[in-house]
């Protein structure tokens, strides 16, 4: 057995309270932007599982884009933000919804915000699956969250550890 087969992540946030949390989500961005063009950013790669959720749960007529951005190494944030992959099409006039995995430090997170309103969007706002206060370097305002959780390095429904780990249904918590 190798190790990375002998890494099974402790189960933080079930599949269930994940789709339930994200249905009330989704309902509550539909209610805010009821007639408005609505446009999801979704940041690559960690929050295209949630993304794809949350888009279904919208009961809006919306744009899906992707942005890649890197700045973590391993299980460390290297504090530059670099652009792996940009949106393809104008956001201009359009209400933006950033759709993130996890805000961390923030500073990814400010780093994308003051470069999306150089695009001229009608609003720009965060919809991260998780948050973890106790990092935060640059607060940053998270419109739409689905949990706040502990310092830990966690893994699942889109998050990984070295590419690994995406695949899980459920938000675990990966302790080597």
């Amino acid at each position: 057995m190798t190790g990375y087969e002998a890494m099974t992540p402790t189960v933080l946030l079930s599949a269930e309270t994940i789709a339930t949390r994200v249905r009330e989500l989704g309902a509550r961005i539909a209610a805010d932007h009821a007639g408005r063009e609505l446009v999801l950013v979704a940041v690559l790669k960690g929050s295209f599982v949630f993304a794809a959720d949350l888009c279904r749960a919208i009961s809006l007529p919306l744009r899906v884009e992707f942005l890649g951005l890197r700045s973590y190494s391993g299980t460390e944030s290297s504090g530059i933000v670099e652009i792996t992959k940009d949106i393809e099409h104008p956001v201009e006039g359009a209400d933006v919804l950033v759709v993130e995995d996890i805000v961390d430090t923030g500073l990814t997170m400010r780093y994308l915000l003051d470069n999306l309103r150089t695009r001229r969007p009608r609003s720009v706002q965060i919809c991260s699956l998780l948050h973890k206060p106790s990092r935060t370097k640059v607060a940053v305002p998270i419109d739409y969250l689905g949990f706040t959780i502990e310092d830990r390095f966690v893994v699942g429904y889109g998050l990984d550890h070295d590419g690994r780990h995406r695949n899980l249904p459920y938000v675990g918590i990966l302790e080597g």
